[in-house]
């Protein structure tokens, strides 16, 4: 009978004992239950569905004929189980929309423990009676774990693991595209990542935001707190006396953001690394004190004052008899404190100021000595361009013709003393001899 025949259990053709048939319905409906709930969860296939009830239906009413109709024993077993199975079919329809309903709103706040706080309710029954809304249930729930595995590799990219980071966005932008209707649920997880960013330490934040700045999407935040952390790293590594570092952070504040708010402190960070830099060069060229690279690499420290009028401080190099004699004033060793870098050479004689005579001991006349000034070449750098200001030779004047004068004899032959001699000369000598190098 129809009515039977609408439990899709084959029960009227049971009852006009057609049990073949009966089996064939079953069976159809078991397989399009199957395919329903597997392969094909659209609403086409529920109007199939539908057609294949309606045609069981009309055919039990053509098969049963007015007499098997008018048996009212028949219409109770019918109603018996065709209303029970229809009723149940209906309130789990309707509880699998009441779940949708949740999971929908989910979807629209962004919210993915809501949206599996719901699937979890969903089981077979809820499939066979709606199936499509159960498929649109199964996409909310993959993209809810791939938003999860997306989540994970974002917090794993932080600090400075690009690869992380670039893994996260394509299944971010999978999702998007694959799995339409979950972009606010992407867009949470995206926006959380974010809200992470400016706690990070600002060298670690600017790792992270060199790839960051090329993805659109982060590109708002990555505009607000990257200026900030370049800078901020810069000041780091150059407290850290890693100046190359540290310029190329501030250069790269000032390439990618010339008018934002920290422009001033990355113009002025450059020069404090360059400044940096040369101060490192200078103090390496200077650290063999015996002969310093300066003196044949000449360096500039742009920092150091320039050479002018007053005294001009000097880090002295080479002859150290004489220029250790000079004034604590116009000495110094640390760069940070010159003007000059002063390179002496070996000292000769100069100019001859007198010749006296001393007895000879060894042929019995006189033997003549010559007194020289005593000369000394010099290179002089300004420390502030590295530039010759001086290539000089500055003499040493003294006392002469002292009564006796001091030399050195070989075995028992006495030759006299040499025939040229240096002046003796006064500290205030040594300091006349350089002061116009060192005093302007």
């Amino acid at each position: 009978m129809a009515v039977g025949n609408a439990s899709f259990l084959g029960v009227g053709y049971l009852l006009l004992g057609r049990r073949r048939t009966a089996v064939g319905n079953v069976v159809g409906t078991v397989v399009l239950a199957v395919l329903q709930v597997t392969a094909f969860p659209t609403v086409w296939f529920e109007i199939v569905v539908l057609v294949w009830w309606a045609a069981g239906i009309v055919h039990g009413w053509f098969l049963a004929g007015p007499a098997a109709r008018n048996r009212w024993q028949d219409w109770v077993v019918a109603l018996a189980v065709a209303v029970p199975v229809l009723v149940v079919a209906a309130l789990l329809r309707f509880d699998a929309g009441s779940i949708a309903r949740v999971v929908a709103d989910a979807r629209g706040s962004g919210d993915c423990a809501k949206a599996e706080a719901a699937l979890d309710r969903v089981w077979w029954s809820h499939r066979l009676a709606d199936a499509p809304l159960a498929a649109a249930g199964d996409a909310t729930a993959e993209a809810c774990g791939r938003l999860r595995t997306a989540a994970e590799a974002l917090a794993e990219g932080l600090p400075g693991n690009p690869d992380q980071l670039k893994a996260g966005f394509d299944i971010l932008a999978g999702v998007r595209t694959e799995l339409p209707g979950h972009d606010r649920m992407a867009d949470v997880v995206l926006d959380g990542f974010l809200a992470k960013l400016p706690a990070q330490n600002p060298c670690d934040l600017a790792v992270d935001t060199d790839w960051l700045r090329t993805h659109q999407q982060a590109g708002a935040v990555v505009d607000l707190t990257r200026p900030g952390a370049l800078v901020a790293c810069a000041d780091g590594l150059l407290a850290d006396n890693d100046w190359r570092s540290a310029g190329t952070r501030y250069q790269q504040a000032l390439d990618e953001y010339p008018h934002s708010a920290v422009a001033a402190r990355a113009t002025e960070g450059v020069q404090k690394a360059k400044v940096a830099g040369e101060l490192a060069n200078v103090r390496s060229l200077l650290s063999n004190t015996s002969a310093p690279e300066y003196c044949s690499k000449p360096a500039p420290y742009s920092a150091a004052p320039p050479y002018g009028k007053g005294t001009n401080r000097a880090i002295f190099s080479g002859n150290d008899d004489f220029t250790n004699r000079l004034p604590a004033d116009w000495r110094v060793t640390d760069p940070t404190k010159a003007v000059l870098i002063v390179c002496a050479g070996d000292d000769t004689n100069g100019t001859a100021v007198r010749t006296c005579q001393y007895e000879g001991t060894f042929t019995g006349f006189p033997d003549d000595v010559t007194f020289h000034k005593i000369a000394i070449p010099l290179k002089a750098y300004e420390l502030r361009t590295g530039k010759l200001v001086a290539d000089t030779k500055v003499e040493i004047g003294g006392t002469s013709c002292p009564p006796s004068v001091s030399y050195t004899s070989y075995g028992y032959t006495d030759l006299g003393p040499p025939p040229d001699m240096a002046v003796d000369a006064s500290d205030a000598d040594v300091r006349a001899a350089f002061a116009s190098l060192v005093t302007r």
